[in-house]
């Protein structure tokens, strides 16, 4: 039992008597009796009203530890190196660029919690009020993230609480415990569908997503566009441009797109691309597309309806030429930066002649 004691002053007893309750200062509280957990697990969540005892509870699992940030450093440079960067950002959702590039101190309440998450996981980490300032696209997408890097990485023991029930399809932990109930459930429930429609849009819808991108806010005045939206609510952008060439007809290739920060870690950007490149091979044409992210990048090396083309992952000294073209200062970007390069291949078994 927990008992707490305060002063019972002018203000205690004017409210108290005048709501007939009954205060001599003193509160208790039986936090609900947590069952023993004897099997390893990897994320576990406990669940329930505020003030239900989760917290308590979250105790006996160990002592969220608070990351420090430091204001003349970008929230990259409080990583181990580039590459755990990539990884814990990426794994919790913050795929943004030039968000990484920021003190925390300038990130939205959203971005903010995805960077502390990033640098709480680990095995045996608790965290304590999860989700509980970020709105509700947000919490779905960090719970999917973490699960699918706990998951991942193989990371054990890991125990969340939180007060919103909403987020367990999307995290699918080993079990969750209810407060409000006493009840505990093991194996994991079934994560939603997420049903994206990708329809045509005039250029205009541009201007919604264009500070979102992290190299280029300026669109190709003849790209064909399509906004995507979950629920009815825009999630993304997509747009393609021809893409002429010697070596075949009616190419194509990706030119902009981009998943608003609340949606992203949910797998919505792959989706998009792979829809754009079905809906470009129903047309009879080629569809190729570079990105320099590397989770998108890497899910294409992976994806067996992407094929690598001979420039994937190599940097783009052939871009320096000093021919006169309309894609030379597109070119020039990409000197330096080493790309991911495909062609959509789609579900066909016979592959076509390498770009």
């Amino acid at each position: 039992m927990k008992t707490s004691k305060v002063d019972v002053d002018d203000i205690v007893e004017e409210l108290s008597g005048s709501f007939d309750y009954t205060f001599n200062g003193i509160s208790t509280f039986e936090p609900p009796e947590m069952p023993v957990i004897s099997e390893p697990f990897g994320l576990g969540l406990i669940v329930g009203a505020s003030g239900s005892g989760k917290s308590t509870l979250l105790n006996n699992f160990g002592v969220e530890v608070e990351p420090k940030w430091q204001d003349n450093k970008a929230i990259v440079s409080h990583f181990d190196g580039a590459d755990d960067a990539v990884e814990r950002l990426g794994a919790v959702g913050l795929n943004s660029i030039p968000s990484w590039m920021r003190p925390y101190r300038v990130l939205s309440t959203g971005e903010r919690f995805r960077a502390d998450l990033a640098r709480k996981l680990k095995s045996g980490a608790v965290i304590d009020e999860f989700t509980s300032v970020v709105d509700r696209a947000v919490a779905k997408s960090c719970s999917r993230a973490l699960n699918r890097y706990v998951t991942n990485n193989g990371l054990e023991g890991i125990v969340v609480a939180s007060c919103h029930r909403d987020i367990i399809e999307w995290l699918e932990p080993d079990w969750v415990f209810d407060t409000d109930t006493g009840v505990m459930s093991v194996g994991r429930c079934q994560r939603p569908d997420i049903e994206i429609k990708l329809e045509p849009c005039s250029r205009e819808v541009w201007t919604a997503f264009s500070h979102h991108h992290y190299l280029d806010a300026n669109l190709n005045k003849s790209s064909r566009c399509w906004l995507a939206t979950w629920n009815g609510t825009p999630v993304g952008f997509t747009s393609v441009i021809a893409f002429p060439s010697g070596n075949w007809k009616n190419g194509w290739r990706g030119h902009r797109t981009v998943i608003l920060p609340d949606y992203q870690g949910l797998g919505i950007g792959n989706r998009v691309s792979d829809a754009t490149g079905e809906m470009v091979l129903s047309w009879g044409g080629r569809y190729f597309s570079k990105t320099s992210h590397p989770r998108m990048g890497g899910y294409r090396n992976a994806s067996t309806k992407w094929r690598a083309t001979s420039k994937n992952g190599m940097k783009r000294k052939d871009y320096a030429s000093g021919r006169v073209s309309k894609e030379q200062n597109h070119k020039h970007l990409h000197i330096d930066r080493v790309c991911f390069s495909h062609e959509y291949m789609g579900l066909q078994k016979e592959r076509i002649g390498e770009a």
